[in-house]
């Protein structure tokens, strides 16, 4: 960041504390990928973190799973807004995702998906119930490149911030007068 702009936040990302944290605490995330047209394209889905991947679920028939099928790169955005965290608080990884249609996946990953968003244990077991229909699949998005953003990190940087700080400071370090 520079001295009297906003233009390089290369200073600004997240700690892996905070990332960890965002990740963890938010459980929807806008998943992103590539149309048959090369178009970007992308929709808000409910997600499972685990083992440092992103886990998602849809029908077969969502124009997203032939996408990913036929071209696995994707993007994944995790913000902080609505959540205990507060807003200014992002991240977005880029990676490749597997589609996943085997009975083992879907054993282990539908009850703890559903627990993660629902942790009442009747509706976990609802939800759970509802999501293992023949035709779902599960979306394993493994990360390989990460840009995330810390608004606080930024505002304490902010060089109005920085000056009122420097002024407050010499004011209250200076000789008063008798």
């Amino acid at each position: 960041m520079t001295e009297d702009n906003y233009e390089d936040l290369t200073e600004c990302a997240l700690s892996e504390e905070l990332e960890a944290q965002l990740v963890n605490t938010n459980r929807e995330c806008v998943f992103m990928w590539t149309n048959k047209q090369g178009e970007a394209f992308g929709v808000v889905m409910a997600y499972l973190p685990k083992d440092g991947k992103i886990w998602m679920t849809a029908a077969e028939r969502r124009a997203r799973i032939s996408a990913i099928r036929r071209f696995p790169r994707a993007s994944v955005c995790i913000n902080s807004t609505g959540t205990s965290m507060g807003g200014g608080k992002t991240v977005t990884y880029k990676g490749n995702c597997v589609v996943h249609d085997d009975r083992e996946t879907k054993d282990w990953f539908y009850p703890e998906f559903a627990a993660f968003l629902r942790p009442d244990e009747n509706q976990a077991r609802i939800f759970r119930d509802f999501l293992d229909s023949p035709a779902r699949v599960v979306i394993e998005f493994t990360p390989d490149y990460k840009l995330s953003y810390d608004g606080d990190l930024m505002w304490a940087r902010s060089p109005e911030l920085i000056r009122s700080k420097e002024e407050r400071a010499s004011r209250t370090s200076e000789p008063k007068n008798s």
